[in-house]
């Protein structure tokens, strides 16, 4: 579910994630007012409504990006929709609720509990006396069993991708009566809910070949609401059926159907009436929501946007010029373009009639985007020079780029382990500290990078994170430079003059490559000499008189004043004076911050602080080239230049993480409920392999430590819930010291839903639940829809809590395009002193 570009999943899925109780659908668990982590950043989106009000019958179309390669979620090439299917046509022991923590499943489990924990841990199992497979059999110790041996990882004929916690298991046996299972653990293991969910028949699970190959196409026994009725590869379909057997609650849906269709052609898809349900980007959640506009401003409603949104009267007038003009080739020509456009116009109108019917639902995802620092090698291999990088960004303008235009909650990601409202979430950036430019300045001075130092001259390489760039052309003003400008929203396309520091989606360019002096004007190296904070100060200081407005609005963040006057001299130095977070955080007492712009670059050793940024090119992922390109203006302002390669999509995981082609990049983890199991292979210290090769499991950074790892083994031994939660946050911390990845914020789920689809939509933590979704019946009302315009924050689709907390501000409940008149003034006025600084 990814919205802003390549995530792991996208090419490497984790089992890790898809066999942590992932698949289930629980209800919302009450928190504790103490508790740290009781409330998620954003709730759910999807119109609940009571099965009463819920239609039976009908039929949903729910796009998936592929058909899934295989029904077996243990296999390594399972995905998501792999996940999909089995949430509806297989039992889950737990599952999810909506603060992403787990919760027995009363469908099939009455009851679990610890029984015993010495000589041995021993969990007793009691299932639901009605629950039956679909070929009339009972679930019982026999699955239990089968399962664990497949996965134990003792038995290597079974082509499992992992087996997190089933390798610690001594034996399963029946217990007191055919509905009990007693299952023996060799050694303690705290996320023992994490094991069958799903749970396969033994009918699977029994012998390698079936496992191997006899799940991988079909599932002949189920357990769902769901039943699989056909898989047509060919239609790129797979279509569910209500399970007869079934003895919960009954699907009110008569067929679920899962439909392979890529996201660049969901919106066609939607409007040409192949799809009730998808997830999609931010573009085409915008042209949904002026739909659901237009159809509020009348049937006759023209269509707004699209082919002819930026045909100005004086384009038009002179379109009609040359049309009618003397030339015949260039009227020939013109004539052409002007009926494909009308051809353009007249489906986009058509396609804009249809989207009326649909409205957006949003949410977050359970995943956080991230900014990996590749530890193995280079100027990051120095745990300094990382937390220079880390302390030079603001992650709360991150979220706010991303999440803010969305209308969802900005809040930057606080752990690596959890994400807020899950059990084990505390925020533990203080071990690493905040932003603060003279601290970041003053770990690089200690590692030994100055400014002015001198540069070996070298030839520059064309080669970027071991993908070739596109040449660039000498004089190009778009490949050099960092933009000193930030007018355009971080999308670097505007120009400016610091050199631009925008370029084509492909190859490779530098930013802060301008000498100083270049163009008239100096390079953006470090924070502005003392004197121009002052004087900078002064100017705020003496509008925030004469307007009595608070210097501190940059015309999105008026209410909280942390984005004030001061915002951008923060940024270039003039933040936290005083010490925050963990010690080891910082340079060495007695180091001097740079407190001047720096000469020229920073160096060491004759060699430039350049690094090598890798992001994705593809349409998909313009949000994260967005926030690539903003941390690399503010890291330039602590003097560290970034060279920028764009490379494809489909080889941006496998060929530059995984490979450790890179030194920075921006991509995401899925949080689990079960961090102690699921968190470990992704921050575990690396060790050497056999064949002398690094073994770094999925620590595509490179960075960890012997404490990390020591306690994760202590977290995932400790039967004491609350015990282990405090292991799993003093790992989070020792992660963040570590520096080796920075949580950025989580991510934005936007779907599309057929107006009147009830319990479906934006799903948050909490999966589907599946036998609840369905059409509302005739007069029947849910709750409003979400009609919101996600280019400006309007709220509309309420999650019941962000409505409340003011977390949105002025953007959220207005239908007005664009910000309000003051914020606008505000911003310009921003921009003004950004020039004059």
């Amino acid at each position: 579910m990814s919205h802003d570009g390549v995530g792991p999943r996208a090419v490497m899925r984790s089992v890790a994630f898809l066999t942590a109780g992932v698949l289930a659908v629980p209800a919302l668990a009450g928190c504790s007012e103490q508790d740290e982590a009781a409330r998620p950043t954003a709730g759910q989106d999807i119109a609940p409504a009571g099965r009463d009000l819920v239609a039976d019958g009908g039929k949903v179309r729910w796009a998936v990006d592929a058909l899934p390669e295989t029904l077996n979620t243990f296999q390594a090439d399972a995905d998501a929709a792999t996940s999909r299917v089995a949430g509806a046509v297989l039992p889950s022991m737990y599952r999810l609720d909506a603060n992403g923590r787990p919760q027995r499943n009363p469908d099939y489990l009455e009851s679990a509990k610890v029984v015993d924990r010495e000589p041995k841990q021993v969990v007793l199992y009691k299932l639901n006396q009605q629950a039956v497979w679909s070929n009339g059999r009972e679930i019982g110790a026999a699955d239990f069993a089968a399962q664990w041996r497949a996965l134990s990882g003792k038995d290597t004929a079974y082509w499992t991708a992992r087996n997190a916690g089933y390798e610690r298991i001594e034996k399963i046996e029946r217990g007191a009566g055919d509905l009990e299972v007693r299952v023996t653990f060799s050694r303690p293991y705290a996320d023992w809910k994490s094991l069958f969910s799903p749970l396969y028949p033994k009918e699977v699970m029994g012998t390698p070949d079936s496992f191997n190959d006899g799940a991988r196409r079909k599932l002949k026994v189920t357990a769902g609401p769901f039943a699989i009725a056909s898989v047509d590869r060919k239609a790129g379909d797979i279509t569910l059926k209500r399970n007869p057997r079934w003895w919960g609650s009954p699907a009110k849906l008569s067929q679920l159907v899962l439909r392979a269709v890529p996201r660049e052609k969901r919106v066609a898809a939607l409007a040409g009436g192949r799809l009730d349900l998808a997830e999609i980007d931010a573009a085409e959640a915008q042209r949904i929501a002026l739909a659901a506009r237009e159809r509020k401003a009348g049937r006759g409603a023209p269509a707004a946007g699209g082919p002819a949104a930026d045909l100005t009267s004086g384009k038009a007038l002179r379109s009609w010029a040359v049309a009618n003009g003397s030339d015949e080739d260039d009227a020939d020509e013109e004539l052409t373009a002007r009926a494909k456009r009308r051809k353009a116009v007249a489906k986009y109108a058509e396609e804009q009639a249809s989207l009326r019917g649909f409205v957006v639902r949003k949410s977050l995802e359970p995943s956080f985007t991230q900014l990996a620092l590749n530890g193995s090698e280079g100027p990051l291999a120095d745990e300094r020079v990382r937390r220079a990088v880390a302390r030079a960004l603001d992650r709360d303008a991150l979220a706010k780029a991303v999440l803010r235009p969305l209308g969802l909650p900005a809040e930057p990601v606080g752990s690596h382990l959890a994400l807020a409202g899950q059990h084990a979430y505390a925020d533990g950036s203080g071990a690493l500290g905040g932003q603060d430019t003279r601290e970041a300045q003053a770990l690089l001075s200690d590692a030994g990078w100055v400014a002015g130092g001198a540069v070996k001259e070298e030839k520059k390489s064309k080669e970027a994170a071991g993908a070739k760039a596109s040449e660039k052309s000498d004089d190009s003003e778009d490949t050099k430079g960092a933009g000193g400008s930030e007018n355009s929203e971080g999308t670097g396309k505007g120009k400016s003059k610091g050199g631009g520091g925008s370029s084509d989606d492909d190859g490779t360019y530098d930013l802060g490559d301008d000498k100083p002096g270049d163009n008239g004007s100096s390079a953006v190296l470090a924070p502005a000499p003392l004197t121009e904070r002052e004087r900078a100060e002064l100017r705020a200081r003496t509008a925030e008189r004469s307007s009595g407005e608070g210097a501190g609005k940059d015309g999105k963040d008026g209410k909280d004043g942390k984005d004030g006057a001061s915002k951008n001299l923060a940024q270039d130095g003039k933040q936290q004076l005083k010490p925050g977070g963990a010690a080891g955080a910082y340079a060495p007492a007695g180091t001097a911050a740079p407190g001047r712009a720096a000469a020229g670059p920073l160096a060491k050793d004759g060699r430039p602080l350049t690094l090598r940024f890798v992001l994705p090119s593809g349409p998909g992922s313009e949000s994260l080239r967005t926030v690539g390109e903003r941390i690399a203006r503010m890291l330039e302002r602590i003097g560290i230049r970034t060279e920028i390669s764009k490379v494809a999509d489909e080889s941006y995981f496998k060929d530059h993480i995984a490979s450790g082609q890179y030194d920075l990049a921006l991509y995401s983890w899925p949080a689990s409920a079960f961090p102690a199991t699921d968190a470990r292979p992704i921050y575990s210290k690396p060790v050497p392999a056999a064949d002398g090769s690094l073994n770094v499991e999925q620590n595509y950074t490179r960075v960890g430590t012997d404490q990390v790892d020591q306690l994760f083994d202590q977290a995932v031994a400790e039967l004491d819930a609350d015990a282990s939660r405090a292991l799993v946050r003093k790992a989070d911390a020792r992660i963040w010291a570590a520096a080796g990845s920075i949580p950025l914020y989580q991510r934005p789920q936007l779907a599309a839903v057929r107006d009147g689809l009830a319990n479906a939509g934006a799903f948050g933590f909490q999966t589907p639940v599946y036998e609840d979704m369905g059409f509302l019946k005739k007069g029947a009302h849910g709750p409003q829809p979400s009609h919101g315009n996600p280019s400006t924050g309007a709220k509309s689709g309420k999650d019941g809590k962000d409505g409340k907390d003011g977390k949105d501000e002025k953007a959220d409940g207005s239908e007005k395009k664009g910000r309000t008149e003051k914020e606008g003034r505000t911003e310009k006025k921003d921009e003004t002193d950004k020039k004059g600084e």
